[in-house]
C-alpha cells in the first residue's frame, strides 16, 4: 500500500477571528454572521471529522456558507468555484487590512493566483 506523508494542519484561532471582522466575500453582507468557512475539498486536508487547513477559508455570511455547504441550487463544481472566488477575495482583503497573522502561511491557491497575475 502507498504511504502518503502525514498532513501537517494549519491552525490559527487568530486568523479565524480576523475573518469575522470583514464582510462576506461573496455577497458583501456585514450582518454579524460572518465566519471563516473552510474548504470542503479533500485536497486541502478535509477528511472524516476534520476541517481543512485554517488558511483555506472564505469569509462568508450564514446564508452564503449554507448555500456553499448544503445548498441545492449549485452542483459540486459550482460550489467549489463559489468558495474559491470568495477564498481568494478573503486572503486579499485580510492582507490589505493587515489582518493576516505573520505566523500563518499564505495558501498555495493565493500564491498561484498572484503568480498568474504577474
Amino acid at each position: 500500500t502507498m504511504k502518503f506523508p502525514k498532513h501537517e494542519y494549519v491552525r490559527s484561532n487568530e486568523l479565524l477571528r480576523n475573518a469575522r471582522q470583514i464582510a462576506c466575500q461573496h455577497c458583501g453582507a456585514d450582518d454579524g454572521t460572518i465566519v471563516g468557512a473552510h474548504s470542503n475539498s479533500h485536497k486541502f486536508g478535509k477528511g472524516m471529522g476534520r476541517k481543512s487547513d485554517d488558511n483555506m477559508i472564505a469569509a462568508l455570511c450564514y446564508s452564503c456558507h449554507f448555500n456553499c455547504d448544503q445548498g441545492s441550487y449549485m452542483n459540486q463544481e459550482e460550489k467549489e468555484q463559489f468558495w474559491h472566488e470568495a477564498h481568494l477575495r478573503t486572503v486579499f482583503k485580510l492582507l490589505q487590512l493587515e489582518l493576516w497573522p505573520d505566523n500563518v502561511p499564505l495558501p498555495q491557491s493565493y500564491l498561484d493566483f498572484r503568480n498568474r497575475l504577474n
